[in-house]
């Protein structure tokens, strides 16, 4: 397939080249970043159809209302009618709103100006259940005609279930700001994953791509060796996807999530499935590695799945302090997981294998599974 904007938004670095190639590339740079530890690298678990992906999607507009993507380091719009990566409901639905907000009048944001109401639109989609989340970033928490702008979208678009009016006055690259209010619904739509129910809000971390977030899980709870009476740490849990997942296999689930609206989802998510032996802290993942190190805590199994900067080396000796019998690192970025992984080893944890998923076709992003296991001296 062919993108007519791809050189001007440089986000899809691999969209003009043949698909196997693009797994051939990824598979080739991560066998030459992990080349020091001599272990074995996986072929990387691609999609059949490496296209309309993506379940989170930020776009800004322009003065003449038309919306697109910002053109690589830069602040300007390349005006889209498709992307390649979004599904179709996204632009149906961004395709009724580009009318809407002319119809509306909505002044849009001027970055010289520093003046306008609307910043960005953030759409969500939960795709097992089809419900959408639209979330309009603006400079103020008012929205005149909000009430007949909601009535009017959801009866065009019968998949948004929900509006959210999200406030962010700062001038940074940050899209969302703290305050939100809502305008239809309940501020959330639900979706489902491996067989269990997620609560998905605005400002929640949930997994771009869906189907292959499923193999991956998948691949995660293969590679632990459960024990029923075990204690498995959820690190870096998010919305406590990957933790919900595995409690059907052990005793108890610590999850430890920093952002406070993840945090709250995940608490909701655990009651919403009935999972009793999973408990939610809302605390930095280092500090609070620290905390259960200085106290000897027992922990049978560490899963992490740190943000693109990775962990930290006050993380990974707090881990050699509580000596699980294993880790399973999940990475979005390998370069950071490599470093990491050197940090391990000097604690006594070794890896043998990695496994690579493609999480974002068409873009040189790949994902890393790692099982580490400690050698006993």
């Amino acid at each position: 397939m062919k993108c007519s904007v791809s050189r001007q938004c440089g986000s899809c670095d691999y969209i003009e080249e043949d698909y196997q190639l693009q797994l051939e590339k990824k598979q080739q740079f991560c066998q030459n970043l992990f080349h020091d530890f001599h272990i074995k690298i996986h072929p990387v678990i691609g999609m059949d159809v490496p296209f309309y992906y993506r379940n989170k999607v930020i776009v800004a507009f322009n003065s003449r209302y038309e919306y697109g993507l910002y053109e690589e380091s830069s602040h300007r719009i390349v005006p889209i009618q498709q992307c390649l990566l979004h599904d179709e409901e996204t632009h149906r639905i961004l395709n009724k709103m580009q009318s809407m907000f002319r119809k509306y009048r909505i002044s849009i944001y001027d970055d010289k100006k520093k003046k306008g109401f609307l910043k960005h639109v953030l759409i969500r989609r939960a795709v097992s259940t089809n419900q959408t989340l639209v979330v309009l970033v603006a400079t103020e928490p008012l929205m005149k005609g909000s009430k007949h702008f909601c009535q009017e979208l959801i009866q065009a678009c019968p998949s948004v279930k929900s509006v959210v009016l999200n406030v962010n006055k700062r001038q940074t690259s940050i899209v969302l700001g703290q305050q939100e209010k809502v305008l239809y619904g309940k501020g959330f739509i639900v979706d489902e994953l491996c067989g269990l129910t997620f609560k998905i809000s605005a400002q929640s971390f949930y997994q771009i791509n869906h189907q292959q977030c499923e193999k991956l899980y998948q691949k995660v709870m293969e590679l632990i060796r459960f024990k029923k009476n075990d204690i498995v740490l959820d690190t870096y849990c998010g919305i406590g996807t990957i933790g919900m997942v595995a409690s059907t296999h052990v005793n108890q689930v610590i999850g430890v999530e920093l952002n406070r609206e993840a945090y709250l989802d995940a608490i909701n998510n655990a009651k919403m499935n009935k999972i009793s032996n999973i408990h939610f802290y809302h605390e930095d993942a280092t500090v609070f590695m620290q905390r259960l190190a200085s106290s000897r805590q027992h922990v049978d199994t560490v899963i992490m799945d740190p943000p693109r900067s990775g962990s930290t080396q006050e993380f990974v000796n707090a881990v050699g302090i509580l000596k699980p019998h294993q880790i399973v690192y999940v990475s979005c970025d390998p370069t950071t997981q490599v470093r990491d992984l050197k940090w391990f080893q000097k604690i006594g944890y070794h890896a043998k294998e990695v496994f690579l998923f493609d999480m974002f076709p068409q873009t040189q992003h790949v994902e890393c599974v790692v099982l580490m296991s400690r050698v006993e001296k």
